[in-house]
């Protein structure tokens, strides 16, 4: 049998010829954010208003979009895809690991990987985000990909335990049709860059739905001042969370009474009007060690709260924090000289955590379109026009 490192460089051009049924990577043609279209934010943002802002930071996506009509599981339609954050370039992943920190709010939900993360302090890998049936073969492909770039005389012994998360897409995508492959993760990982990331019905976000809105993939950063040390925080969220979106806040203003949807699931199961699920990744450049992060994990949550986020009985919502400063810690063979940011000095952070993931939600669902899947189900896009004209009643529109 061939090993992975044989076969992988195959599957990688496989994917990359396929181009995944829609546009992969983190460049597409850009989308209008909630900034553009007048939404007002505390804080500070980094240039390009996303985690890459966090030096080292990237993000890769491969998106399938294919078929209509009637679902015929194992054929599509096909609504899903997959979402990499890397915490370090991929050259400098594999012996480079970073401290990290993981919360879950409410735990209906899965991210594989968080039991060592907890007891090694370290994310040894990147963060894996898609739909909630693919968590496995994500999971096994992430394993593969690392044994393939593996020091030459480690990948016959080369272990792993991957961070991989997931949302539910089942009422746009054929969930269990199993259609994201490992050719579309290693695609993924491959893929990631610096720069401007593709936000809304992209990568692992494509099938997601929020606050009755089309949701998906969402990201924002924040600069602290130099008298605060200067940090650069970044959050990214897959935002599947919220029912018909009546509880939705946008800059502190009730949208979701303003404007009034129908509600995208099927009304004969309201149950599902309780349903939903986030994932937030949180970077920053600011030395903080294990406990720290989980810290500032814990914080996305008041950032959802802004959005009228409850953290729901059947929402899987759960967050993970990385730091990309302390180079080198995961060294086997030496005593390692650390640096921490006193627990004093952290509050600030703490609001730039909770400011970019609010941020974050708003841009998902802003970049998001409207969607149709399976049995022809309807997801619309929040309506950037009636956005504003209910920013302006309540006096919140920055012109």
């Amino acid at each position: 049998m061939p090993r992975p490192a044989m076969i992988l460089p195959a599957l990688v051009l496989l994917a990359a010829a396929l181009n995944c049924g829609a546009a992969s990577g983190t460049h597409t043609a850009p989308r209008p954010r909630a900034r553009d279209l007048g939404v007002p934010f505390d804080g500070t943002p980094g240039p390009l208003n996303a985690i890459t802002d966090v030096a080292g930071v990237l993000v890769g996506h491969t998106t399938r979009i294919e078929g209509s009509g009637k679902l015929a599981v194992g054929k599509g339609p096909i609504r899903t895809g997959v979402t990499a954050v890397l915490p370090r370039a991929a050259a400098s992943l594999m012996q480079n690991f970073s401290f990290a920190g993981w919360y879950a709010q409410n735990g209906n939900g899965e991210m594989t990987g968080t039991i060592w993360v907890e007891e090694s302090g370290f994310l040894e890998g990147p963060v894996m985000i898609t739909n909630t049936h693919s968590v496995g073969v994500v999971r096994d492909a992430v394993i593969a990909w690392r044994v393939a770039h593996g020091p030459a005389d480690a990948t016959d012994s080369w272990w792993s335990l991957p961070v991989v998360a997931e949302t539910w897409d089942g009422w746009l995508n054929d969930i269990n049709g199993f259609h994201v492959k490992p050719e579309h993760v290693f695609h993924a990982i491959d893929s990631a860059s610096s720069g401007p990331v593709a936000e809304g019905s992209v990568g692992g976000g494509t099938g997601m739905i929020c606050n009755g809105f089309k949701g998906g993939i969402g990201t924002s950063s924040r600069r602290l001042p130099d008298k605060a040390g200067g940090y650069t925080v970044g959050v990214l969220v897959q935002c599947n969370i919220g029912g018909m979106g009546h509880s939705l806040r946008i800059a502190g203003v009730p949208v979701g009474r303003e404007i009034v949807g129908n509600d995208p699931y099927n009304p004969e199961l309201p149950d599902f009007s309780e349903r939903g699920s986030i994932i937030a990744v949180v970077a920053t450049d600011a030395p903080l060690l294990p406990h720290q992060l989980k810290r500032i994990a814990r914080r996305v949550s008041l950032g959802l709260g802004r959005t009228g986020s409850i953290a729901a009985n059947d929402s899987g919502d759960i967050f993970i924090a990385f730091s990309t400063a302390n180079t080198g810690a995961s060294v086997v063979d030496h005593v390692v000289a650390l640096k921490m940011l006193p627990n004093d000095m952290m509050s600030p952070l703490f609001a730039a955590t909770v400011q970019a993931t609010e941020e974050a939600v708003v841009n998902a669902m802003v970049a998001a379109t409207d969607m149709t899947g399976v049995d022809g189900h309807q997801v619309r896009a929040l309506p950037h026009d009636q956005l504003r004209a209910v920013l302006a009643k309540y006096h919140r529109l920055v012109h």
